[in-house]
Formats: C-alpha cells, structure tokens, sequence
C-alpha cells in the first residue's frame, strides 16, 4: 500500500512536530522521496542478493544471537560484529561478589526468563545449541517464588492471587483488601462494555474504560513497572497487551476471550510450531526446564552472553570490533551491484580517522535512535527514533542472615498510587533474589534487588549517586520490611536509557519504519527490543526471525514486517 492510512497521518505529524527543525526536512519527504524508495523496492531486481558480507551492528543478546545464527547457518559468509562499548552482552550484567566465605550472584539487569513457548522454547532452543543445559537452575512452578508475589498497598504486602492459591482466600483477599476495590463488579460488567473505536490507546485508558480507574491504578501499574518500569498512561495497549487489545476489537470483551480459551497466534508462530512437533523428543532436563515457571544459569544471566561470545570467537568467519562505534550507513550502487557503505570510528581514539566497508547486508540491532542518526537522511527513518527509553536504578544488596524477610516470594512490586510518604524514593519494585534463584550463591544468606527510578525519573536531569542509591534502597526495605541490619555486600549500577517504550502509537510507527527500511532492497534489516519486545526472549526470537528470513531470501523482509497488514495476529484457540 502506497498511500497513508489517516492514523500513520496523525502519527507522522505529531513525530514531525517533536523532532528538532533541522531533522523534519527528512520526514517532510514522505511525499515523494519514501514512495519513490517503496517502488524502487518492489521494481530493482537486478542484483544478487547472495549474502556474502554481513555486519551486525550492536553486541548485546539480540546482536550475539543475530551472529550466531548467522555464523552457524552461513558458514561460508563473513560476519562482522561492532559493539561501540568494550564489552559484549549489553544490559546483562551478571557479577560474582565475593563476601568472605564465598561469592554470591549479582545481577544487574534481566535475572531469569520464562520458559513459555514460543519465544521462550526458541531461548532454550539457543540454550541447548550453546551446551548450556547443565548450567541451567530452574524455579519449580511449586515453589514459594512462583506462587507468592506481592504489591505494596497501601501500607503493607497484599499476596496476588496466582498458583497454588486456595479459593477461599483468594475470595477474601479480593474482597477485603483495597488494592482489588471494584475487581468483581468490573470483572461482571466488562463484557457489557462497548467496544473502543481508537486504533491505540494507553494501558490506563484502556483498562480504565473496560474495568476501573482503579485496577489500573492499583494493580496493573504495578505490573508495567515490573516489566517496562514504564507509565500505563504512555504506553501503548496494542503493543504491550496485544492480547487484550484483539480481543476487545474480535470479541468485544477480555473476559468473553479468556472464557472461550482464545490466544492470539502469529504467522511465524505457526510455523515454528509445526516445526516443534517435527523435531525429535527433548532430554529430560530440557522437558523439566520447560515446565519450570523461570531459569536462570549457575553464573547468573550473563554467562548465556558469556558463552555466545565464546562460541563466536571460535567461528572463524566472524570478527568482532569492539569499541568500535557505527557513524553512518548509506545505500551504494554502481552498475552491476549494490551493498552499505558503512563507516565506523575506534574508541577511545576519536581522533583517528573514520574507517570505511561495504557489506551486502546489515543487520542493527542498536536502537532506534542510534541507527536513526546513522542513516539519517533516508526518508522516515525518524519513526525508528520515536520510541524512547527509561533510565533504571539497580541496587543489589547481600545480607548473612538468611531469614531477615519477613515473608517468602519472588518479591513484591509498587504501584503508581502508593501513597507518597510510602514511597519518596520512586522504587518500581523488590527482587527476593535468595527466593527467585535458589542454587546460585555458595553460601546461606538474603539477597534482594531494589529496583528505583525508571518513568518516575523521566524529567531528572542528574540521577543519585551510588552512595545515595544504596542508601535509597536501605530506607525502602526498613519501612516496609521492617529490615534495619547493615547488607554485607552492596552493589549499584545506573543503567541509563536500558528499558525501550514502546507508547501509544508504536504499531504505526513501526509499521511506517517497515516502508523506510524497504529502501535498502532488503539489505538493512533490524531486531532487539526497540521493536518488537523488551523481553530477553523477545531479543532472542527477533535475532532468529531476522536472520530466518535473510537466510531464506526474502528480500522484503525487515524485521518490522509483523506491523504490517496481514502479517498480524489472530485471535484463535
């Protein structure tokens, strides 16, 4: 489709009225320029398209997934990785401390992951290709880290129905506690509600008009700082909840979706299920980590990235540039090829000279905004830059006494209408890590994480110092776990811009990033979690779905293709 829907109209305005006046030249060219690059797409077919050279821009989980995928698969190809920092792995950030008798796991970003199919059955897929099984500490589903998990409100823990709740008391808790005010009588009316008419909305307005104001308030936005440390009044419903969001616009109601026992399915879904069934039985340790409610590794999170870096460095196709940042990407042509001309510059020696290669293909896994400013002058472009990100204080805390807490869980998370006096310091949420992760510490004690910052810190312009935030920390657990020991070990980490959201509007956005991407005849391509999923395992599908469809040939493919009309999902059981 060439023309603009009347919403990508809107959100094409509103973009260009955001960006700096020197940049809406490039968008203001949606008239001309980008519909000549989409039929420059669908009519060029002269070159080869054989994938010969492949830069992967980017060495976080997406971009060390994208190249062995890449390297296993094209072993006859070139693989160039450039990372701009001095290590690989980006936000997992795996640490062992050691705090006298022994060391204890630190993590400073993602912990555990869900081994939920099909995005978590592709991880664990990439976890049995790395020889990882064997590493691998599992959370049984019976366990107290599953089946207890907390909010604070307003001034003490409320258990959140789940597994191994009892009916009774789930029934009184519902009903006694303020957190779940108005839950029945929303949860009866829903189905009666009318069906919405936007093609987006934010998660408080949508949960607001089809249950209460309330929920929103109390629980769900609990829930997204647990998840996206985000605002339930910025972000996107069809993208952060597509289930609800189909299942309002198929069936009219969540509730009448649930009850038919309908779940949304992918295109690509389908086809790797059906795979699945083809492929041989499982290991017996493979089939119980399925079944598990999360794992993690021995050496924390990061030893997956560890062991990826690893595997590549054994490849010998693949080089690997770090420090090495990626300034500018451009389309070039002569008569009988085409390739990107990249340009990149080493660090720290800003100075030296930029360094300039052509690859056939190149796929960015960087963000939106990164890969905006390198290929700034192609036509909408700016979308990919749309999608901003929140900035998480991480604080893990180590205490020898491993009964200091006064319940057992997985931890407990906050909502956005705490009272203030309850939480001044703006913590999104508390990890028991000694609960979530049993099996990783070689010694007895209590470890917790306290998570701090995220849309709360949005308008900040400086951020608290690593003394201030493990004070910060300290005060949260004493008040509202009545902890007032001294942590035997502490550690801090600000992750600046770590956590993409994705706000109202992100489908279209993307959908419109698809078109400008289409410009490269198939040769930029991008994944990670500026896109299509904040998840580890959503990093890790994206990485195997781009490298998929490069691999086979499809030369209109993107990674954004998803966005698109009739690539989307349906509602079925």
């Amino acid at each position: 489709m060439l023309g603009w829907t009347p919403l990508q109209r809107v959100v094409l305005e509103a973009v260009q009225n955001r960006l700096p006046r020197s940049s809406r030249a490039f968008c203001y060219q949606r008239g001309s320029s980008l519909r000549r690059a989409y039929a420059t797409t669908t009519s060029y077919n002269g070159f080869d398209s054989e994938v010969t050279d492949v830069a992967v821009l980017g060495g976080g989980i997406t971009g060390l997934a994208s190249a062995y995928y890449l390297a296993q698969q094209l072993p006859h190809s070139k693989i160039t990785l450039f990372e701009g920092s001095s290590r690989l792995g980006g936000w997992l950030r795996s640490q062992q401390v050691d705090v006298g008798n022994g060391k204890v796991v630190f993590e400073q970003g993602p912990r555990n992951l869900r081994p939920t199919r099909p995005n978590g059955w592709v991880t664990l897929d990439l976890v049995k290709s790395l020889g990882l099984e064997d590493e691998v500490i599992m959370t049984s589903k019976q366990s107290v880290a599953a089946q207890n998990r907390f909010i604070y409100y307003p001034n003490h823990l409320v258990r959140m129905p789940g597994p191994g709740s009892s009916l009774l008391p789930t029934v009184f808790t519902v009903l006694q506690e303020p957190v779940f005010r108005g839950f029945i009588s929303a949860s009866l009316s829903e189905p009666t509600k009318s069906r919405g008419v936007l093609e987006d909305e934010s998660i408080g307005s949508f949960i607001s008009r089809r249950l209460r104001p309330e929920l929103a308030d109390n629980i769900v936005s609990a829930l997204i700082h647990g998840i996206y440390a985000g605002d339930i009044y910025q972000l996107s419903i069809r993208s952060v909840f597509p289930f609800l969001f189909h299942a309002e616009k198929i069936r009219g109601s969540i509730a009448v979706a649930i009850f038919e026992g309908l779940r949304l399915r992918w295109p690509q879904d389908v086809s790797l299920e059906a795979q699945w069934a083809k492929s041989p039985p499982v290991s017996e340790k493979m089939q119980a980590i399925r079944e598990s409610s999360v794992f993690t590794f021995r050496r924390g999170i990061g030893q997956l990235a560890t062991e990826l870096e690893t595997k590549l460095r054994e490849f010998p196709n693949v080089d690997i540039r770090l420090q090495t940042a990626v300034e500018k990407l451009e389309l070039e042509r002569t008569a009988d090829s085409e390739k990107i001309g990249l340009v990149s510059r080493s660090r720290p020696e800003s100075s030296e000279h930029p360094t300039k290669n052509s690859f056939t293909h190149v796929v960015s896994t960087i963000s939106g905004k990164a890969l905006h400013n390198a290929v700034r002058r192609t036509p909408m472009m700016c979308m990919l830059a749309q999608t901003p990100a929140v900035t998480v204080m991480v604080v893990n805390l180590y205490f020898s006494n491993p009964s200091i807490l006064p319940v057992r869980g997985f931890g407990y998370l906050l909502p956005r209408s705490l009272p203030f006096e309850q939480n001044p310091e703006r913590a999104l949420g508390v990890v028991f890590d000694s609960d979530a992760s049993i099996g990783q510490d070689e010694l007895p004690g209590t470890k917790v994480t306290v998570m701090l910052g995220g849309h709360w810190w949005d308008d900040w312009q400086a951020y608290p110092d690593e003394e201030m935030g493990a004070s910060m920390a300290k005060a949260i657990l004493k008040r509202h776990l009545g902890i007032s020991d001294e942590p035997r070990a502490v550690r801090v980490g600000l992750q600046k811009e770590c956590i993409p959201q994705y706000v109202v509007g992100h489908h279209e956005r993307m959908a419109l990033g698809h078109v400008a991407l289409q410009s490269f005849n198939g040769r930029l391509r991008v994944a990670g979690s500026s896109y299509t999923g904040v998840g580890l395992n959503d990093c890790v599908r994206s990485a195997r779905n781009v490298v998929t469809g490069l691999v086979e040939g499809r030369k209109q493919d993107t990674g954004l293709e998803s966005f698109t009309k009739g690539n989307g999902p349906t509602l079925g059981t």
